[in-house]
């Protein structure tokens, strides 16, 4: 399957927000199935120079983007904490265990480790999401 990650745009926010509100994807996020398309899109636009957020795309049709994976890395604002940042992820739930996952992750450490200079990537993780755990633990984040 072909996709490719680029920076997230205002138009991406339905589908995010379809991955969000879809079963085996939001049961392991702090969304509800309820969310509305027009919160995601505020979520955007609001982002500031601190938040790093990609999307992962595969063409379904020439010309028309599907959103299959989202990640995004927030550096702390505060002054004794710009070495550090965390991280957030979610897949498609069609498009799992093909290697999105793994590509939005390695271009989020990507930005980490050679453009932001961080020293610290912290994420939280619910203990029974192993896709998750197993994908962390392979970029070698720990307990």
């Amino acid at each position: 399957m072909d996709f490719y990650i680029r920076p997230i745009e205002a138009g991406d926010a339905k589908g995010i927000n379809q991955i969000r509100r879809m079963p085996g994807v939001f049961e392991n996020l702090l969304a509800i199935p309820s969310e509305k398309v027009s919160r995601t899109e505020e979520f955007i636009v609001r982002q500031d120079s601190n938040t790093h957020h990609f999307v992962a795309v595969t063409e379904i049709r020439p010309g028309e983007e599907l959103v299959i994976g989202s990640a995004a890395l927030s550096v702390s604002p505060s002054p004794r904490m710009r070495h550090s940042a965390t991280l957030g992820i979610m897949v498609h739930k069609d498009y799992q265990n093909m290697g999105v996952g793994t590509a939005l992750m390695k271009t989020l450490l990507d930005i980490a480790d050679n453009w932001l200079m961080l020293v610290r990537v912290e994420l939280t993780v619910f203990e029974d999401n192993e896709r998750a755990i197993h994908l962390y633990e392979k970029f070698g984040f720990e307990k």
